[in-house]
């Protein structure tokens, strides 16, 4: 894990890779306590028997479930110390290019994208890639909003 040094350290990595995250494997307790969490019990989700039968031929994790790895992923990748706050402010993009099967394991890659000044610090947007092992392609990519405050 990288530790970036308040909002110049913030500032001296526009545009850089910040790392990689270690892989996490997406169970089905995962999966069913989401489907608590949100209400959506598709039987894709949550049903391992029909799911046999389904276009994936097993259980896949919920999109936003994937989404929701984001601040694991960027908590594994880096830490921003000398700051006040992190905010959440919001995404820019979010695409699910293919499914996460239930027992498959993700990691993910985080690029700043741009650092700019707001009142009180900065705002950083970074490109979360997650990907798959052993997939050619990746299952969620988001560009995430994050304000500093110094």
């Amino acid at each position: 894990m990288a530790t970036i040094d308040g909002i110049d350290g913030l500032r001296k990595l526009q545009g850089q890779e910040l790392g990689t995250s270690s892989w996490r494997e997406i169970t089905q307790e995962q999966v069913n306590g989401f489907a608590d969490a949100t209400g959506d019990w598709q039987w894709i989700h949550v049903d391992v028997e029909r799911a046999k039968d389904g276009p994936f031929k097993t259980t896949i994790a919920h999109g936003y479930l994937t989404l929701s790895l984001i601040p694991v992923i960027s908590a594994d990748v880096a830490q921003v110390t000398g700051i006040k706050l992190a905010l959440n402010y919001g995404l820019n993009k979010v695409r699910f290019p293919q499914p996460v099967p239930v027992g498959s394991r993700v990691r993910g890659i985080v690029r700043n994208l741009t650092v700019e000044d707001v009142p009180g610090g900065v705002q950083a947007v970074n490109q979360v890639t997650i990907e798959m092992e052993g997939a050619t392609k990746p299952v969620c990519v988001a560009e995430t909003v994050v304000r500093y405050l110094a």
